[in-house]
C-alpha cells in the first residue's frame, strides 16, 4: 500500500530535479502531514514534510519587512483550517492540470526560489550593498513566504478565496509566469544582486 498525503495524493513519484533544493525538500510520504514542532533542531527542519512547510506559513500572512501588511481573519492560526485551504487549493490545481498537485508544488518553488540576493556590509564607517549566494534552506523558505503573500494579496479583499488564489499562484509560479507574485519578487531580488557586484 502506497501512503498518501491526505490520503488523496501520492509523492512517490514527485521529483525535485534542482539539485541545490534536493536536499532540503522533504517530500517523506505521511497520511498528516504534522510534526508538532518535533523537528525544529536546525538540519531536522530538511525533515518536515513540504506540504507542512506551506501549511505552516499560511499562518502568517501579513509580515512585510517589520510590520504587519494584512491582517485577515482567514489566518486564524489552526492548523485545520488552514490544511482545508491547502487541500481545496490542490484539488483546484488537479482539476484544472490533471497533474500531481504537489508536483505543481515542487515546480513553484524551483522557479520561485531566488539564488542571489543583496546584504549590506560595513567597511571603513560606509555602508555597501553587496551581492550573496543563497543558502537552499532559505531559497525554500524565500519561496514560500513569497508563494503565500502573493495569494493573501489576490484574496484579501477580493471575491477569489484563500485556495482559489493559492492555486492560481502555485499554478503561475510552476509555469514560470509573471502574473506570479513570487516570480516577480524573485526577478526583482536576482536584478538588485546583480547590480551590486
Amino acid at each position: 500500500m502506497v501512503m498518501k498525503i491526505f490520503d488523496l495524493y501520492d509523492i512517490s513519484e514527485v521529483k525535485v530535479e534542482d539539485l541545490g533544493l534536493k536536499r532540503v525538500i522533504g517530500l517523506e510520504p505521511k497520511l498528516l502531514v504534522k510534526s508538532k514542532g518535533r523537528l525544529n533542531e536546525k538540519y531536522n527542519r530538511t525533515k518536515i514534510n513540504v506540504v507542512e512547510k506551506l501549511i505552516n506559513y499560511l499562518a502568517v500572512p501579513g509580515h512585510r519587512g517589520k510590520r504587519h501588511r494584512i491582517i485577515t481573519g482567514r489566518a486564524s492560526g489552526k492548523y485545520s483550517r488552514n490544511a482545508k485551504t491547502v487541500i481545496e487549493a490542490f484539488t483546484i490545481i488537479s482539476n484544472k492540470t490533471k497533474s500531481n498537485p504537489v508536483q505543481v508544488l515542487i515546480k513553484a518553488i524551483e522557479n520561485a526560489a531566488p539564488r542571489d540576493e543583496v546584504t549590506s556590509i560595513e567597511y571603513g564607517g560606509a555602508r555597501y550593498p553587496q551581492a550573496i549566494d543563497v543558502s537552499p534552506m532559505r531559497r525554500l523558505a524565500l519561496a514560500l513566504r513569497n508563494i503565500v503573500h502573493g495569494a493573501y494579496d489576490k484574496a484579501f479583499g477580493k471575491k477569489a478565496t484563500m485556495a482559489q488564489a493559492l492555486a492560481n499562484e502555485l499554478m503561475n509560479a510552476a509555469e514560470n509566469s509573471n502574473e506570479s507574485f513570487a516570480i516577480t519578487k524573485r526577478n526583482e531580488t536576482e536584478k538588485q544582486a546583480d547590480s551590486a557586484r
